[in-house]
């Protein structure tokens, strides 16, 4: 007997007019003595979101994270000032519970095992379905959204923008410490993220109807049913009407997170205004895509990348200079030309993964790693 298929249903794209921004930062709450993760996030949230009604503060998967939630704004220095506020206000609190704030993509040495899941029924069944994997989730990331104008645009830019994932993560990986060791990875997380089943690099989909399609076999055969989406790198947020670029690991400062914020942002516009110049956007084959990934987790600021379908290489510092400077005036124009020109900065200091790795190799101590990463989203102010 034949199951007849179910139709298609539509997926409401709630179009932007605009390239409107929005950012969430995730951000770890510390123990100042032992170092550690606490679960103090919800008494934080408690403590500090009352006093500033006009912040959005959420809990997130674990109790020991606050979520920093920006409105939608038109330009990435409004996004960062709100962020600002958020840390401001975080810190004033932090300080008022014994606690301080912590952000990175991974923390090198907490025990997965002794840190609790938020009591929310969705992930209390992330964790039933996915066991030994989802429990491991002491992983924290950015999540930048930008306003697309047609639903028929979104995947044709979200395949351009993964010809520049080893750009953003490269630019933003901070996890190489896990479980005492340094892992020899940038980006630890990365590795960590990708083995949840709704986790990973999007499929390539050539168009919306495509994309409904896969949303409605997800449906059908249950691998939603526990989440409700798609945690792709790179997502469609139908509701919101953005493409979400989830790739980069959270960093430990506003001003690195500022620069990142400012080259997502500009490269999603830049992408747009190649479509509406009729231009074909650039894509990798799957291969590429898969192996430059590894090799921005593995070696960060350090990979050599595929840039080419005709496997030209080239290293990501050197693509990540030359981007800038082709960016710029389409920054410019958007308002974060000094966020995007911070860039080099980080180049020219070091990425998190890096900063970290000489502490641990000069101390052969991870708590003075996580001080060192505590005094930084203190000090690396924006702009």
């Amino acid at each position: 007997m034949t199951v007849p298929i179910p139709p298609v249903p539509k997926l409401e794209f709630n179009r932007s007019p605009k390239h409107t921004l929005g950012v969430e930062w995730e951000l770890g709450v510390i123990d100042p003595q032992t170092r550690d993760l606490v679960p103090k996030a919800v008494e934080l949230i408690d403590l500090v979101a009352p006093k500033h009604p006009k912040l959005h503060f959420e809990r997130e998967f674990l109790q020991n994270t606050v979520e920093l939630v920006t409105g939608v704004h038109d330009a990435v220095p409004a996004a960062i000032d709100e962020l600002t506020r958020g840390v401001d206000a975080l810190q004033e609190g932090a300080e008022e519970l014994g606690v301080r704030l912590w952000a990175s993509g991974s923390h090198p040495f907490s025990d997965f095992r002794e840190q609790p899941v938020s009591a929310k029924m969705t992930y209390a069944e992330i964790i039933n379905r996915t066991q030994y994997w989802g429990s491991q989730m002491l992983i924290w990331g950015i999540h930048v959204h930008v306003g697309i104008s047609h639903e028929e645009r979104v995947w044709p830019i979200i395949n351009a923008l993964m010809t520049k994932y080893p750009h953003l993560l490269a630019l933003s990986a901070c996890s190489p410490g896990w479980d005492g060791i340094d892992t020899g990875y940038a980006s630890n997380r990365t590795m960590l993220y990708q083995q949840l089943p709704t986790a990973g690099m999007p499929y390539h989909f050539t168009s919306w109807q495509e994309w409904e399609e896969f949303e409605r076999d997800q449906a059908i055969s249950g691998v939603t049913s526990h989440t409700g989406s798609m945690h792709f790198d790179i997502r469609p947020a139908a509701k919101w009407g953005t493409i979400e670029v989830r790739i980069s690991d959270a960093t430990s400062n506003l001003r690195e997170l500022s620069a990142i914020v400012a080259l997502t942002h500009t490269l999603v516009v830049h992408y747009d205004r190649m479509l509406e110049r009729g231009e074909e956007l650039p894509t990798l084959q799957p291969w590429h895509l898969a192996e430059n990934k590894w090799r921005a987790a593995r070696y960060g600021l350090e990979a050599l990348v595929v840039t080419s379908r005709d496997t030209e290489e080239r290293w990501v510092t050197q693509e990540l200079s030359e981007l800038v400077d082709e960016l710029t005036p389409l920054a410019e124009e958007l308002g974060c030309a000094a966020e995007l020109n911070l860039v080099p900065e980080i180049l020219e200091r070091g990425a998190g993964y890096a900063r970290q790795r000489r502490i641990f190799q000069r101390t052969r101590d991870w708590k003075k790693v996580v001080d060192a990463t505590c005094d930084e989203m203190e000090q690396l102010r924006p702009l």
